[in-house]
């Protein structure tokens, strides 16, 4: 069964390597067993395969180097699990699922499984069905565990081997009894037998050399690694030695005696001594009797009172000296905690608990012989250096576990307490929340939340910004649209504004922010006679009369007709009619804009119409133009104050060679643009 371990190896770890594609050129002829040696080694030395040096051009040897190569890192991968599977006894530390791991633990479940036949007496041929290298491994275990680890005397496992000798040497009687030539030596009738480390091959004569690192027959102790040889194996240490250590030849760590490579680091005034792993310095000066020798080489005085046990006889004190050390004889002098009885003979112990206060403050005091303790009451601690009662601070030693906000140590004890906006509870330790709006903080409303309070105000006041509870009247006048809330004059009042209107001529409108001119003419508040008419005017009225020059009627309210002239030529010149015509708008009025028309009821082609404003307009603020139908009169220059104009406007109609002449009195009133009253908080 040993026989055809080797072979199955490559079937294992071929399904795991990835093999790289190896191209080259003018590589030299190599024999199939150089081509072998190179993929050993190049698996040794890299633990991989899948780049493979070219060392010939030859296809077979690129497939002989190739599967030596996986035959190397199968037998160290099959090794490793065999070794964990012999030292741990188990394989649960090979839990991944890669290539490698799955051949190490393979060998090392099979390993166990040998072990495990072993132990309970069955067969080490069995008979499952585990597979042709796993059989392998499990007998090579089973067989090593039935030696119990037996080792040759050059540090290599003698595998069980029917077909071999027991010596290497050259056996010719025995090789003349065989009919064919054996590779090694013949042990008789016509029997081929193979050297320690080989086994024979099924053709009978041949021998090929056993792997002892696959079938687990090594004796590499915990941390060292088998490494398959012809013939034989050998051990490499996986772990380095450690300081002060080298690795030797033979595997084994040699101490480095650094004394002697002159790496260590002692001063001038020192000797290097070696040691097993270092190495140490010792002064070249030596003390003398009586004196040490410190770190730096310096000597020092050995205080022998103290360092060695009782040096004077009974009855004598020791008296150190500088080298050495005196005698003294001994008076009697009493400790700390005792003093001399009456006779002097003795020292007897001082009860430091008498006396009114005692030792300890209050605390209660248990006299000792020598000395004295004292049973603290609670919230102190008993110092032994001092030998007093000091308060424990609780609030440092429990931060966070005595209060719920704040603790305040005190003598023996604690106290807590809350921050603003709570009050201490019931259980003198946590605290509830404080309704400060009990106390009415504010000047309006209070709402209360958790640790404080919030003063708001009532619709109209806001809330100052000084101490946050006082409400404050907010002066709706002075905003920045106050300007804009009332039409004429606004009024703060506390919480609210209300607005007023000029005292004549106006009422508040409604909605108590406007004003609504008053038409005296209507309500009868005016002061016209009844020979007057009143005209109603934006913040007052006019009491309007006239008089028809003569030769005219006056026809209705507003109109003068002109009489027959009887042939008189000036009366000819004189206007047919007279109108009067009242109108009345705000100053700032836009320029150009047309404020009266005046024009023939009716036009015929041919009419001629020539219109001018004959009287009134000494400031310039009018202008009349003719139009297609008649003439207009507009603003031809601002009018920024309070006046009144009375304007004489002459159409003159030229129809059929006759000219007739139409004189419009236009009585204008120009009234004050929005009255408004600027707010001053100082007239309020």
């Amino acid at each position: 069964m040993l026989d055809h371990f080797h072979s199955m190896g490559p079937r294992v770890v071929l399904l795991c390597s990835l093999f790289g594609v190896l191209l080259g050129q003018g590589a030299e002829q190599m024999s199939i067993e150089d081509c072998c040696k190179d993929g050993q080694k190049h698996g040794n030395d890299n633990k991989d395969c899948a780049s493979l040096p070219l060392v010939s051009e030859s296809t077979t040897c690129r497939i002989v180097q190739e599967q030596c190569c996986v035959t190397v890192l199968e037998d160290n991968m099959c090794t490793t699990g065999i070794n964990m599977a012999k030292d741990q006894g188990a394989c649960d530390s090979l839990f991944s699922n890669t290539c490698e791991t799955k051949t190490t633990k393979m060998c090392c479940d099979c390993c166990l499984l040998g072990k495990a036949a072993q132990e309970k007496g069955l067969p080490c041929d069995h008979n499952l069905s585990v597979g042709y290298q796993c059989s392998l491994v499990s007998r090579a275990c089973c067989v090593d565990a039935a030696l119990n680890n037996q080792t040759t005397p050059t540090g290599q496992t003698e595998l069980p081997n029917k077909d071999e000798t027991n010596t290497n040497g050259d056996n010719s009687v025995l090789n003349n009894q065989c009919n064919v030539k054996c590779a090694h030596h013949c042990v008789g009738n016509d029997t081929c037998g193979c050297f320690k480390g080989y086994k024979l091959k099924p053709d009978g004569h041949s021998c090929e050399d056993i792997n002892e690192c696959l079938l687990g027959a090594s004796n590499c102790r915990g941390g060292e690694r088998c490494i398959n040889t012809e013939g034989s194996f050998r051990c490499q240490r996986e772990v380095s030695c450690g300081t002060g250590y080298e690795l030797t030849d033979n595997n084994n760590c040699k101490d480095i005696d650094e004394c002697e490579t002159g790496i260590h680091n002692c001063g001038p005034e020192f000797e290097c001594q070696n040691t097993k792993g270092s190495f140490r310095c010792l002064p070249k000066v030596k003390c003398g009797v009586g004196y040490i020798q410190d770190a730096l080489g310096s000597c020092i005085d050995i205080n022998e009172c103290v360092s060695q046990t009782g040096p004077c006889n009974r009855g004598q004190v020791c008296i150190n000296t500088v080298g050495s050390y005196s005698c003294q004889r001994n008076s009697v002098n009493c400790g700390r905690g005792y003093h001399l009885n009456e006779e002097g003979t003795r020292c007897i112990d001082i009860d430091e608990c008498k006396g009114p206060d005692g030792a300890c403050a209050g605390h209660s005091c248990v006299n000792l012989l020598g000395s004295y303790r004292c049973e603290c009451e609670s919230g102190y601690n008993f110092n032994s250096i001092t030998r007093v009662c000091e308060d424990v601070n609780e609030c440092r030693h429990y931060p966070g576990r005595l209060c719920a906000h704040k603790c305040e140590n005190t003598l023996g004890s604690y106290k807590c307490s809350c921050t603003n906006g709570f009050k201490l509870a019931s259980d003198g330790r946590n605290c509830d929340d404080l309704n400060e709006c009990e106390n009415n903080p504010c000047s309006q409303e209070c709402a209360n939340v958790y640790g404080s309070y919030q003063c708001y105000c009532r619709r109209g006041y806001q809330l100052s910004d000084i101490d946050g509870m006082t409400c404050e009247d907010i002066d709706e006048c002075a905003l920045p649209t106050g300007g804009h809330i009332c039409a004429y004059r606004c009024h703060n009042t506390p919480g609210s504004f209300h607005c007023s209107c000029p005292v004549s001529g106006y009422t508040l409108a409604p909605n108590g922010r406007s004003c609504q001119d008053i038409d005296e003419c209507v309500t009868g508040t005016h002061t016209c006679t009844e020979n007057q008419s009143c005209f109603n005017i934006q913040g007052g009225f006019r009491c309007l009369s006239f008089d028809c020059p003569n030769n005219y009627r006056r026809i209705g309210e507003t109109r003068c007709e002109r009489l027959l002239c009887n042939e008189s030529a000036e009366c000819l010149t004189m206007p047919l009619r007279i109108t009067y015509y009242y109108l009345t708008f705000p100053t700032n009025i836009p320029v150009f804009t047309n404020i009266f028309r005046m024009g023939p009821s009716h036009t015929v082609p041919g009419d001629d119409i020539q219109i001018a404003i004959t009287a009134g307009n000494e400031g310039g603020f009018f202008k009349a133009e003719r139009i297609p139908t008649g003439g207009v009169m507009s603003v031809s220059k601002l009018i920024n104050k309070p006046q009144d104009f009375e304007l004489s406007l002459e159409l003159r109609l030229r129809r059929y060679g006759t000219v007739s002449t139409y004189l419009a009195k236009v009585l204008v009133f120009v009234t004050q643009d929005e009255p408004r009253v600027p707010y001053n908080p100082l007239l309020e």
